[in-house]
C-alpha cells in the first residue's frame, strides 16, 4: 500500500498587464465556497507552471504569462478537503477574465477592496503578496 500524502496544487495571484492594483479571484462553483485565486490539482505528468497556465485558462480565460513563483504554502490545514501544498505564481494577463470549468465567475478585485470570503488560506497568500514577505 502507498502511504498517504499531500496534494500539490499550484495557485496564481494574477495582475493586468498595466495595473498592478487590481488581481483576478474566482467564485468557486463547488464548496468550499467563496472567492479565491485561479489554481488548481496538478496532473501527474505536468510541471507546477504548466498546471497554473492551464488552470488560469480554464477557470478565467486568461492567457497568463507567468512572472515568477511567490511562495510555497503547505500547512496541512490549509484546505478543509484535505492535505495540499500549493505553489503559488504571480502572472499577468490582458482582457477581460470569465469564469469556466469550476468556477462560476471571474473578475477583477482591486487589492484595496477584497472580498471577505476568501476560501482556503487565500487571505494569508494575499497578505503575504501586499506585504511582499517572501
Amino acid at each position: 500500500m502507498q502511504p498517504a500524502s499531500p496534494r500539490l496544487t499550484c495557485d496564481i495571484i494574477i495582475h493586468l498587464e498595466t495595473d498592478l492594483s487590481r488581481i483576478v479571484l474566482v467564485r468557486r462553483r463547488y464548496p468550499p465556497p467563496g472567492w479565491a485565486l485561479p489554481g488548481g490539482f496538478v496532473d501527474v505528468g505536468e510541471t507546477v507552471e504548466d498546471a497554473a497556465v492551464r488552470e488560469a485558462l480554464e477557470e478565467t480565460g486568461l492567457d497568463v504569462a507567468l512572472e515568477r513563483q511567490f511562495h510555497t504554502y503547505s500547512d496541512p490545514a490549509r484546505d478543509p478537503r484535505g492535505h495540499t501544498v500549493s505553489v503559488v505564481f504571480i502572472g499577468s494577463a490582458g482582457g477581460e477574465p470569465r469564469g469556466g470549468d469550476d468556477a462560476a465567475e471571474a473578475r477583477f478585485f482591486p487589492l484595496a477592496d477584497l472580498p471577505v470570503d476568501l476560501a482556503f488560506d487565500h487571505r494569508a497568500i494575499l497578505n503575504d503578496y501586499l506585504n511582499r514577505r517572501f
